[in-house]
C-alpha cells in the first residue's frame, strides 16, 4: 500500500467497522458508495477542464456533497429503516469523494476504479455476512430493506435459535473481527523460513 492510497484506505475504516453490523446495510452502503462516487467522477471529469486549477477543491467538495445528500434522501425515500441502520456513514461518503479527488484516483484508469470498487465491496459484504451470523445468528434478515419490501414480506435464514453474540454486531465487535481476519491473513501468507 503506497502513501497516497493510505488516506483514502484509512476513510473507508469507518464504514467498513460502523455499517457492517448487517449485510443489508453493508451491501446496501456499498451500493451507495458505487453510484455516488461513479456519479462523481463523470461529474469532475466534465468540469475539471473548465475549471481554474484553484477552484478544484471548492466545486469537487461542493459536487460531492450535492451528490451524497441526494443519495442519502433516495434512500429516505426508498426505505427510512435501512437509512436509519446507515445513519451518519453515508454522510461520509462525500469527504471520501473529495480525497479520492485530491488524491487523483479520478484520473486512473477505469481498471484501478473497478479494483477499488470490487475490494471495498468485498470487504463490506464479507465482514456484514460474518457480523450477522456471529451477531444475530441469521444472514439475510433485513434483506427486505433494500428492495423496499416490508419486514414480514422477508424473514431471512434464521441460521441459531438464541441468537448470537450481541459483541459482534457492535463497533468493537466489528474491530475485533477485522483484527483477527487482518491476522488469519498474514499468518496464511507469511513465508516459512527453509533450514
Amino acid at each position: 500500500m503506497s502513501k497516497t492510497s493510505l488516506l483514502p484506505c484509512s476513510l473507508m475504516l469507518a464504514p467498513l467497522i460502523g455499517v457492517t453490523g448487517s449485510l443489508a446495510s453493508a451491501l446496501g452502503l456499498w451500493l451507495m458508495f458505487v453510484v455516488v462516487i461513479s456519479a462523481f467522477g463523470l461529474g469532475m471529469n466534465i468540469l475539471r477542464p473548465r475549471l481554474l486549477p484553484a477552484t478544484h477543491l471548492w466545486a469537487s467538495v461542493l459536487l460531492s456533497a450535492t451528490l451524497t445528500s441526494c443519495a442519502e434522501l433516495g434512500a429516505q425515500v426508498w426505505s427510512l429503516q435501512w437509512h436509519h441502520q446507515i445513519g451518519i456513514y453515508a454522510a461520509l461518503l462525500a469527504l471520501q469523494c473529495v480525497v479520492l479527488e485530491h488524491n487523483g484516483f479520478f484520473q486512473s484508469t477505469w481498471r484501478d476504479r473497478l479494483r477499488l470498487y470490487g475490494l471495498f465491496g468485498a470487504l463490506m459484504v464479507s465482514l456484514g455476512l460474518l457480523r450477522e451470523f456471529i451477531g444475530y445468528g441469521t444472514l439475510g434478515h433485513h434483506l427486505s430493506w433494500l428492495v423496499a419490501a416490508t419486514h414480514a414480506q422477508w424473514q431471512g435464514w434464521g441460521l441459531t435459535t438464541d441468537g448470537g453474540l450481541r459483541l459482534a454486531t457492535l463497533a468493537p465487535g466489528g474491530f475485533i473481527l477485522l483484527g483477527l481476519l487482518i491476522a488469519a491473513w498474514q499468518a496464511w501468507h507469511r513465508p516459512t523460513p527453509s533450514h
